[in-house]
């Protein structure tokens, strides 16, 4: 069993306030579980109205698939013009 976890730190865009920002992440959250079938949350700066930092993980069987994967979803963000990836780390388990 191979896991695949990143972390990444956002910079949101046009956020001025907590709802703001909840409205932003909730929809990204919800996007991905249903495209990548990965497991995500919002881990952290959780008061903070233009910072967050997301987490996700996936199990495979192929450590290929798995960096695939993280780097799909990755793609999937940076393609969102509301947010900007600031810093990622990746694990291979």
């Amino acid at each position: 069993m191979i896991i695949g976890a990143c972390t990444l730190k956002l910079t949101i865009f046009e956020s001025n306030s907590l709802k703001d920002k909840r409205h932003v992440i909730k929809g990204i959250i919800g996007k991905l579980q249903s495209r990548f079938n990965i497991s995500i949350a919002e881990i952290d700066l959780n008061d903070s109205w233009q910072s967050s930092v997301l987490g996700f993980a996936c199990v495979t069987n192929d450590t290929h698939h798995a960096n695939q994967i993280i780097s799909n979803v990755m793609n999937f963000i940076d393609g969102d013009s509301r947010v900007e990836i600031v810093n990622y780390n990746i694990e291979i388990l």
